[in-house]
């Protein structure tokens, strides 16, 4: 036999001894031995895209079955399913997926993940299989770094690391910036508390961000480029490093690539764990071997980016787009999501819900429908009490705002923003003063102490939201609480600070009569426990 002929895949959940997904590794491993089928079953781990109340996220290919099993299950299914070609009814996921090259899996649209779950994110060939960089192909072969440049501006792709810029600018004041030298960066510094959807599609995708960023390099007559990744992320570095070498030996990185006379040389840079670098000049400093600081703007990277060069900095999930508006084209791309916000986004799903994970969703989606129907709404005899959006630097939300619809427009219009995607659902149990304190204490501790307003103020909320847990201060203390947000958000040098002012204003606006009982001296278990 030439190869396996059936190939399992795996949830390689963060947390996976919790999740129980060795134990189910081992169990499959050894099933697959005594059954004699180790030689002809191939197991490939990938990110995990759903949550469930059960069991490890399972799939057989080629029949596209889908399974949550435990440990105890694995016999079974490699003696009936693997052995006897008869899917184990029990066992299949709920709700089911539908296999298949479709896009669209019941309410999501999976544009950046298409190939997450489907194809081995260790083989190139997988990758082409799927139809993997045929758009750089395309785009080498019949369009010009303009005409690229314009497709991406045509189809209104805007930045998915939070601010929402419209990529298409960028790229253009980079290509038309004078001088021969220019870069491309690629932020993988994904360091949001609940945010990991830039992690699911370096792990189980790595070909499809290597060429996004091959096709931004043409695009901006930039040679060179860089992937600046969380350090903890190893696995993430582990698969790209492995993906730049293949493409390499495939002809599609390197000198000359498909003999169009483009050259694009691609890296990878860990970083080092600070918050901070996910802002795109402070990962340049750090790129450059300096302390990650933030620089002031202007100028900003497009005229003076790495090593002082013309650079453009886009985020994974933008950059993994790409490949799917070049090949399908704007038009494509513009049907999907709203008049203003087209495609898809890619949310992580958390906190009090039955199926916490990712999900992949046209822009526009209302919040109501993540909750309920993705994310399977909240756990028996749980009441909602509020959703925070777009990460600890978002907003939290209250219950009578659910039917907002989830797209940079349309949040910036109640005062919030999509920011990193990430939806934390809070349930009736939860002490939003608690969750607050979390917040503010993660800034307190990952500000880089560079401005004043951001290292003393940070300092400042977080023993003013103590006192509030300890149900000490009065009025007084909620009002310096929003002055000092707002203080920060007018001086501080870079978002970190300045987006503090938005989870404390929206929580002090939504949830007040929380922060008046503890100031009154109502008794709050969270609190008195120690919270966090």
């Amino acid at each position: 036999m030439n190869g396996p002929r059936t190939r399992v895949l795996v949830e390689l959940a963060q947390g996976a001894g919790e999740a129980g997904v060795r134990e189910v590794l081992s169990a499959l491993r050894r099933a697959l031995e005594e059954s004699g089928l180790a030689e002809q079953v191939e197991i490939v781990q990938t990110p995990a895209l759903s949550g469930s109340d059960r069991g490890v996220a399972v799939a057989v290919y080629p029949e596209g079955v889908h399974y949550r099993v435990t440990p105890q299950d694995v016999p079974r299914l490699v003696e009936e399913h693997l052995k006897g070609g008869r899917p184990v009814e029990e066992l299949r996921a709920s709700p089911p997926e539908e296999p298949g090259p479709s896009l669209r899996l019941g309410r999501q649209v999976r544009v950046v993940l298409g190939n997450c779950g489907l194809i081995n994110p260790e083989e190139i060939d997988d990758y082409l299989a799927a139809g993997g960089y045929q758009a750089l192909e395309r785009a080498l072969a019949e369009l010009s770094p303009q005409e690229v440049v314009e497709e991406v501006k045509r189809a209104k792709l805007r930045g998915r690391g939070g601010a929402g810029f419209p990529a298409g600018i960028k790229w253009e004041a980079v290509l038309r910036a004078p001088g021969p030298e220019k870069y491309v960066v690629c932020n993988a510094d994904e360091g949001e508390p609940g945010t990991f959807k830039d992690r699911l599609i370096l792990e189980g995708d790595p070909h499809k961000l290597i060429e996004g960023l091959v096709l931004a390099g043409y695009a901006t007559g930039a040679r060179r480029g860089f992937i600046y990744v969380r350090g903890e992320y190893t696995l993430s570095i582990a698969r790209l490093e492995r993906a730049i070498s293949q493409a390499r030996q495939y002809g599609l990185l390197g000198d000359d690539i498909l003999g169009s006379g483009f050259s694009f040389q691609l890296e990878v840079l860990p970083g080092a764990g600070a918050y901070v670098c996910g802002e795109e000049t402070s990962l340049l400093e750090s790129a450059e071997g300096k302390r990650g600081w933030p620089r002031i703007r202007p100028p900003f990277p497009a005229s003076r980016g790495l090593w002082e060069k013309p650079t453009v900095v886009n985020n994974v999930e933008t950059l993994a787009n790409v490949p799917e508006i070049i090949l399908r084209g704007a038009d494509w791309f513009l049907s999907l999501g709203t008049e203003g916000c087209p495609g898809t986004k890619v949310l992580p799903i958390l906190g009090q819900v039955k199926f916490p994970g990712v999900v992949e969703v046209e822009m526009g989606i209302p919040l109501r429908t993540v909750i309920y129907e993705l994310g399977g709404g909240l756990l028996p005899g749980r009441q909602l009490k509020g959703v925070l959006v777009g990460g600890a630097a978002g907003a939290f939300l209250s219950p009578q705002e659910l039917d907002v619809r989830l797209d940079f427009d349309s949040l910036r219009e109640i005062g919030a923003t999509l920011g990193s995607g990430a939806v934390l659902v809070l349930d009736d149990t939860t002490c939003l003063v608690d969750v607050l304190a979390s917040v503010l204490s993660f800034f307190h501790h990952e500000s880089c102490g560079q401005c004043t307003p951001c290292r003393a103020g940070t300092d400042v909320l977080v023993r003013l939201v103590e006192q509030v847990r300890r149900g000490e201060g009065d009025e007084r203390t909620l009002k310096l609480m929003l002055e000092t947000a707002e203080v920060m958000n007018l001086a501080s040098l870079c978002p970190l600070g300045q987006s503090v002012a938005l989870p404390v204003t929206s929580a002090l606006s939504r949830f007040r009569a929380e922060f008046e009982a503890h100031l009154a001296g109502a008794p709050c278990p969270r609190c008195q426990e120690g919270g966090r």
